[in-house]
């Protein structure tokens, strides 16, 4: 038989539980108005209590620099929750209420009553238990710090707190996920990222761990993940099997749910952070990449659009520093020391590494002597001085090997030739490199240039030239970048007969010094006081020879020219007291530039015809000139200068120019109404003129502008001009589609508005000086198109034009504007900007009259909020 379970249930058990259900439900139902009422009151004591501490949290841990204790964390987030079920439950409250009946014993629902006043109940519990657990007697504590290994840093360090500041407020940014810090070598860019390490092992911002990796030139994926793995704990033998990929794997997985920072020391190269195993920072995570590099190019292969630069040191701290390593007793050893140890120091041209290794080889340079010493070593052959060929020019030779090619290499130790800290025209400097070989010149022009300027943009994003900052058209060399460089070029001072550069130091005569003149490549001896030249040992190998800026340059003899057979690279200029070349210049059948600018040259040696190859002609300047009879000759001239010269454009020239079927590029000035005429029907030159200045009191009722697709500068000066109109239709195509300078002054009589200048798209620099009459810019009465004028304006200079009223009708977007210098202009009231002008650029306004900046009328609040910062009084000099 089956057996049977036997369950007894008393009825006074079941009689219980059924009045005690019935009890709670009348409870819920009978007292909800006034629990509704409980409710709101000690959600207003809850809210109050979590704003107290909220507020006392944020005091203390603001002052001490605390974080707040996590079960303090999660009381705050269960009040949020709470409060949020309160507003939902008192926000039904009077729908809830609607449904009472019977003095509030019974509901029309009974149901939905029941389930509402026990929500209404059990919430009203909870509330009561969050007052009573809310009572902290500490709610912040020091917050956890980041793994990190400290690094030694050196103890001197000057003059980087300001960039160190800078650096790391950027990187502490929400919105920065990966920083790069570029910079020359050996300007202190690790030393900023070693004191970044070392502060995050100081502070607190939630990062679990920092890991440090030195990139070295030729590292490859495998030996990074290598280093990061290390940091990890990721080591040993089954590790080291794994492939890359592998890796990169357990790296991703191992770092995902960490904050954490890479700092990444010395990038010569993009690396891929994916490939590697590091999860993408990204804006607001706590993940965080910076690196140091020196070449920006890199820094926007990661991404990074608006890198931090390292720059030297500015001479006063480049001097605490050097005092620093040398020590004050060195340099109180002798009266004469400290002029002696400035001039070294200025040798060092603020670069850190220079003035660390010269300082400590001086630190025991005690006599006057040792120091003069120092002084002419440093000047004439600095890579001999002790310590440079081993500690200094190494390091920076790294930046040279990373050049791809060896074109751009042979470009680089070219500019070594040019004295210390010398600015260098980018187009003058392209036209050596094409004159020497380097660069092609038989492609068309416009690639030509196109590449010369790549090439320079390389060695400025490496750091190996520098950036005029006044003139983006000129670049310079750091004193120690071009040490290296002439080291580099004597194949590291086994052969310096290679690159001569004697440039400033003061020579009368050629110099003395040089062993084997049949070795000489490349001579400079310019900015010396050369009188004479006379013959040389033949120098077979000689191309390039500079004697610019010999101002006592009077001479040169018949012999001197025999002696350089393979010459290619001729520059005379700016030697005023040169008044004619030798006949046997017709010798150098290899010439390709000749210089002659800025001399007192009458007429060109009929010898000058021989030189079949020549394709650049530069007589700028040339105050003398009298003709240019036989230049037709030279059947591959391609640029030929005569700006500013005193040729008189007469038929006899325009017939030796226009029989010139290579000429691709022409400087030419107008000074008079006959010669301005002239080139107006001589459309052919017209059209190749690259720079022209029209000045010297011409008085041109009507002038139009012919069309000139090359012109780039145009200089107007001195002249009585009533309008300026261009040759085609203003709704046409642009008349000067390159011009980028344009520069009017001293137009004084009836020239109210440049209109045209509305048609001169790639305008980067406009100034106008003096013209009085000038009410307008841009007129609006004449203005029929809707293009935005001065898309590609750079710099803005309005002086002396004292009835200008008017830049143009409305606010401009200007995206390129750095600079607006505005002097004597009482009428200008307004400028056109609005809040929205200058996106993403730094816009500096200079004015000369501190009541014009009171009296200026900005756009909106908006406006004036932007730009008024920005606004800088600067005095007339």
């Amino acid at each position: 038989m089956g057996g049977f379970l036997s369950v007894s249930i008393s009825c006074d058990q079941i009689l219980n539980r059924a009045t005690q259900w019935f009890i709670d439900k009348e409870s819920y139902i009978h007292n909800l108005e006034e629990n509704l009422s409980v409710l709101e009151r000690a959600t207003e004591e809850l809210k109050a209590r979590r704003d107290d501490l909220l507020g006392r949290a944020k005091r203390e841990g603001e002052d001490r620099n605390l974080r707040v204790l996590s079960q303090v964390q999660v009381w705050f987030k269960r009040v949020d929750s709470i409060e949020q079920q309160v507003n939902d439950l008192l926000g039904a409250r009077n729908f809830e209420l609607q449904k009472l009946c019977v003095c509030g014993f019974c509901s029309k629902n009974p149901n939905s009553s029941y389930h509402y006043g026990k929500r209404v109940f059990l919430t009203l519990r909870e509330v009561d238990d969050l007052k009573t657990k809310g009572v902290f007697d500490v709610v912040v504590e020091p917050p956890v710090k980041a793994k990190v290994e400290e690094r030694p840093i050196q103890p001197t360090i000057v003059g980087q707190n300001e960039i160190f500041d800078l650096a790391w407020n950027r990187f502490m940014d929400d919105k920065t996920g990966v920083m790069g810090l570029y910079g020359m070598g050996g300007v202190g860019k690790t030393t900023i990222l070693t004191r970044i390490n070392n502060k995050l092992g100081q502070t607190s911002d939630g990062f679990k761990i920092v890991i440090w990796v030195t990139v070295s030139r030729d590292s490859q994926v495998g030996k990074i993940q290598d280093d990061i793995g290390e940091k990890l704990g990721l080591r040993g033998e089954e590790w080291s099997r794994k492939k890359e990929s592998q890796k990169a794997v357990e790296l991703y997985s191992s770092l995902k749910d960490k904050k954490f920072v890479l700092l990444l020391d010395n990038l010569w190269r993009k690396i891929d952070l994916e490939e590697i195993g590091i999860p993408f920072p990204t804006v607001g995570s706590k993940r965080k990449v910076a690196f140091t590099t020196r070449s920006r190019e890199v820094c926007a292969r990661m991404g990074v659009h608006a890198p931090v630069e390292i720059q030297c040191l500015s001479a006063d701290d480049a001097w605490v520093l050097f005092r620093k390593k040398v020590g004050e007793d060195t340099l109180k050893s002798d009266p004469d020391i400290q002029e002696l140890a400035r001039r070294v120091v200025e040798k060092c041209g603020g670069l850190p590494l220079a003035l660390n290794a010269i300082g400590e080889t001086m630190a025991c340079k005690s006599t006057a002597q040792e120091w003069r010493r120092a002084v002419d070593v440093l000047t004439s052959s600095a890579s001999e001085f002790s310590g440079m060929e081993d500690d200094i020019l190494p390091v920076l030779k790294y930046s040279y090997d990373s050049l791809k090619g060896e074109q751009v290499k042979l470009c680089f130790q070219y500019c070594a030739m040019f004295p210390e800290y010398y600015l260098i025209t980018k187009d003058r400097l392209i036209d050596y490199w094409v004159c020497e070989g380097f660069i092609d010149g038989n492609e068309d022009r416009e690639k030509v240039v196109d590449l010369g300027y790549e090439i320079i943009g390389t060695l400025v994003h490496t750091c190996l030239l520098m950036e005029d900052g006044r003139d983006n058209r000129k670049v310079k060399m750091h004193d120690v970048v071009r040490e290296m460089a002439l080291w580099v070029a004597s194949e590291y001072g086994k052969h310096k007969e290679n690159l001569v550069v004697q440039a400033r130091f003061k020579l009368s005569s050629l110099p003395k010094n040089i062993k084997n003149w049949s070795d000489v490549k490349r001579i400079s001896l310019m900015c010396n006081e050369i009188t004479y030249l006379s013959d040389i040992p033949r120098s077979p190998k000689l191309v390039t020879l500079f004697l610019q800026e010999n101002q006592k340059l009077e001479k040169i003899t018949e012999e001197f020219f025999t002696c350089v057979p393979r010459l290619a690279v001729l520059d005379l200029s700016k030697n005023s007291y040169l008044t004619e070349l030798p006949e046997q210049i017709s010798e150098l059948l290899s010439l390709k530039y000749l210089d002659l600018s800025d001399t007192s040259i009458q007429r060109l040696p009929i010898g000058i015809r021989e030189l079949r190859n020549l394709i650049h002609l530069n007589l700028e300047r040339t105050k003398s000139l009298e003709c240019i009879v036989g230049v037709s000759r030279l059947s591959r001239l391609k640029i030929l200068g005569l700006k500013y010269s005193a040729l008189p454009l007469d038929l006899s020239s325009l017939k030796e120019l226009q029989a010139m079927d290579h000429l691709d590029i022409l400087t030419l000035s107008v000074s008079s109404v006959s010669r301005m005429k002239q080139l107006l029907s001589a459309y052919k030159l017209a059209s190749l003129v690259t720079d022209l200045s029209i000045d010297s009191y011409l008085k041109i009722e009507g002038f139009k502008m012919p069309t000139m697709d090359k012109c780039r500068r145009l200089r107007i000066s001195t002249c009585v001009i009533w309008e300026i109109k261009i040759d085609r239709a203003y709704n046409e195509t642009p008349c000067f589609p390159n011009l980028s300078y344009v520069h009017i002054s001293e137009c004084n009589i009836n020239l109210k508005d440049l209109t045209w200048l509305m048609f001169v798209p790639n305008l980067s620099k406009l100034t106008i000086v003096t013209a009085k009459q000038l009410e307008d810019i841009i007129s609006k009465e004449k203005v029929e198109s809707v293009t935005k004028p001065f898309q590609k304006l750079r710099f803005l200079q309005l002086h002396g034009l004292p009835k200008l009223k008017s830049i143009y009708k409305s606010p401009l977007p200007f995206p390129c504007l750095m600079n607006i210098d505005v002097r004597e202009c009482p009428m200008l009231k307004k400028l056109p900007l609005d809040s929205k002008s200058n996106m993403g650029q730094e816009l500096v306004i200079e004015y000369g009259e501190r009541k014009w900046i009171e009296e200026i009328e900005w756009e909106d609040e908006a406006t004036k909020d932007r730009f008024l910062s920005s606004c800088k009084f600067k005095e007339a000099k």
